[in-house]
């Protein structure tokens, strides 16, 4: 690669390797390490060796899995143990801690870019899948396992495989009332939840660069849905203009010579992808999910796919196990399917810019079904009062919470009954994500919000006339 022209990707791992092995491996120096409660194990593999941890000031940890969304609620005793747990391992061993009660608290993939400490041109890991989500800052981020959690708090290095690329290029300008959740979800249910297997994807084209912040953290939180090991986008104004004044962020003139370091991360012209895929942003429509995979998703308007129609026999048995478990039935409108509960939150769509979104739809409108508003983080449920979202919310007649990762994966108690079905704008349908027996439909926050006030899946748009987030 050395003198000829490169790939963002290419550039951030150049930046990071300390050695090669044999085999062609790295090991990669780790710029930021988020911990949260399932850190546990890494953190008792520490004490087992009588090792501290290698680099504190470049770890932090956050409290979200596991941490009470709900007024009022009280968390089980090893629900409890695990958040009391993650503060104490990190006062041992002198890492800044998110932890209850810290006005930074929440969700790690909201916290950490809010706070500045995603900076484009960092290698960024955590023990979470989702750590994908930070890419959207330009920074090659990515979830590692329990074992390699224990190898970074000892050493803040990795061993890693260098990855196929691939540029995924969307160009065209997005619809009214159609936002980075629908992009997300229409690329997975066109190409597949393997279609990037074990890639790193550069988001690029007119559709990327006309995104915010916000939406781009959306779009990179997804990569992992489709196979990839992360997705970025490189560094641009918009970057730029968003992580200044950040509170972990350079300042001055570090900051401004640190921005042009950042824009030229950049993919050189003719830099050279393993694969290139493009997509026409005018032609995505609202996106919902009506299986139990992410890629069994289909735009409002239509209907729920046959799975007669398929000639490949496995993915057809899948689709009517998917079908059986959803109690659903081909060729249903999917707009007149009745949801139950509502919940807006998780490290995918709880950020400001998402309560917007929901709370333009629920303004001065009652919800026909109950549901659950976690906003990302503290920083942000405030901001949401200053703008006094959180009293469309109680208004409509949803809950206002607290920040934590909640009702998308139910560690906190937060679970949608067995055999209801939630509109929900998490990342996951599998079955059971939400709880036993839970069903889940995905969408963005407008989306959701419109299911509320209808009772079924329907089209934002047909409630977006006059309104704007």
């Amino acid at each position: 690669m050395a003198g000829g022209p490169r790939t963002i990707i290419d550039k951030l791992w150049d930046a990071h390797v300390i050695t090669t092995r044999e085999d062609g491996d790295c090991l990669l120096w780790v710029d930021r390490h988020f911990v949260h409660e399932g850190s546990h194990h890494g953190f008792g593999q520490l004490r087992q060796r009588g090792a501290p941890v290698a680099r504190p000031d470049l770890t932090f940890g956050t409290a979200d899995h596991y941490v009470a969304t709900r007024k009022g609620a009280v968390l089980d005793a090893d629900a409890a143990r695990m958040v009391r747990q993650l503060t104490e391992n990190c006062a041992a061993h002198g890492v800044t801690c998110f932890g209850e009660g810290d006005a930074r608290q929440g969700i790690a993939h909201v916290v950490a870019p809010e706070l500045g400490l995603t900076l484009p041109g960092l290698l960024i890991v955590c023990g979470d899948s989702h750590t994908s989500t930070h890419g959207a800052l330009g920074a090659y981020a990515f979830g590692i396992g329990a074992s390699e959690v224990a190898h970074v708090l000892m050493t803040q290095c990795i061993w890693q495989s260098r990855p196929r690329q691939l540029r995924m290029h969307i160009d065209g300008k997005l619809g009214a009332g159609i936002g980075a959740k629908d992009m997300a979800l229409a690329l997975i249910a066109k190409f597949g939840t393997g279609f990037a297997q074990g890639c790193a994807i550069e988001y690029s084209g007119s559709a990327v660069q006309g995104l915010s912040v916000e939406g781009r953290l959306t779009l990179c939180n997804l990569s992992i849905e489709s196979g990839s090991r992360l997705g970025l986008v490189a560094p641009d104004e918009v970057t730029i203009n968003y992580l200044r004044g950040r509170p972990f962020a350079p300042a001055g003139d570090d900051f401004e010579r640190a921005a042009e370091d950042w824009l030229a991360l950049a993919s050189d012209r003719d830099a050279a992808f393993d694969q290139e895929i493009s997509m026409n942003a005018s032609e995505i429509a609202p996106v919902v999910t009506w299986g139990v995979s992410p890629e069994q998703a289909a735009p409002i308007t239509s209907r729920v796919p046959d799975p007669a129609t398929l000639t490949d026999a496995t993915r057809a048995d899948a689709w009517r196990d998917a079908l059986d478990y959803m109690g659903l039935h081909a060729g249903q409108a999917i707009d007149t399917i009745k949801v139950d509960r509502v919940f807006i939150g998780s490290c995918t769509n709880s950020r400001i810019e998402d309560l917007r979104a929901a709370a333009a739809i629920l303004k001065h409108r009652r919800s026909q079904v109950p549901g659950l508003v976690s906003p990302g983080s503290r920083q942000v449920k405030q901001q949401a009062e200053q703008e006094g979202l959180d009293r469309i919310f109680i208004a409509a007649g949803l809950e206002w919470g607290g920040p934590g990762c909640s009702m998308c994966v139910g560690m906190n108690g937060d679970i949608v009954p067995a055999g209801e079905r939630c509109a929900s704008t998490t990342n996951r349908n599998f079955k059971g994500r939400q709880g036993k027996g839970s069903r889940t439909h995905i969408m963005s926050p407008a989306m959701v919000a419109a299911a509320a006030v209808e009772g079924h899946l329907t089209d934002a748009r047909k409630l977006m006339e006059g309104r704007a987030p």
